[in-house]
């Protein structure tokens, strides 16, 4: 059962739609006798979280290669493909302008602020808000080490996880230290 719930953390962590909160409250009420203890459940599913949003946090910093088809076209590439514009003033043109200067604030602000960052990372990875895969390829953006990002995000995700995988002994009145 770890060893699933390492799995599917991993992949919840690479693949934002997969809801490991909702793996991690249905194994629990599905092993509550017999499955792992919470808190191990809680550590597991938080290391595997923790170790698939790396690779966000990597690619964010620019520590890691993208693949061809992420990166910009050269100047050269871009004038020689044809290129369907938005008319000037369309919404897509604004709401795209809009976008860029909200980032680049954004970004400016987490260089500014760097233990703002922490602390935001720190609540995102208990609560979920803001979301916690925005929270980390912003941490890479402001250039967090990787100890920070680690002590930021692995005791607010086991706190996260093991509450949940906590929860359903508590509906059914087990004890904690089962």
């Amino acid at each position: 059962m770890l060893l699933l719930s390492f799995g599917v953390a991993i992949g919840s962590a690479l693949i934002p739609v997969v809801n490991v909160e909702i793996f991690v409250l249905a194994a629990a009420t599905a092993q509550h006798d017999q499955g792992p203890p919470w808190w191990a459940v809680g550590a597991v599913v938080a290391i595997g979280q923790v170790l698939g949003k790396l690779l966000y946090f990597y690619a964010a910093r620019g520590d890691m290669r993208l693949p061809a088809f992420i990166h910009r076209k050269t100047e050269a590439a871009m004038v020689a493909a044809p290129r369907r514009e938005c008319p000037e003033g369309s919404v897509f043109r604004r709401a795209w302008h809009t976008a860029k200067v909200w980032f680049t604030w954004i970004r400016e602000k987490c260089h500014e602020h760097p233990k703002w960052m922490f602390g935001t990372h720190t609540v995102s990875s208990v609560l979920g808000l803001p979301p916690f895969f925005l929270t980390t390829v912003l941490a890479g953006f402001s250039g967090m080490s990787l100890g920070a990002f680690l002590l930021a995000s692995l005791p607010g995700r086991f706190l996260r996880f093991a509450l949940l995988a906590l929860f359903p002994g508590v509906v059914f009145g087990h004890h904690l230290f089962a």
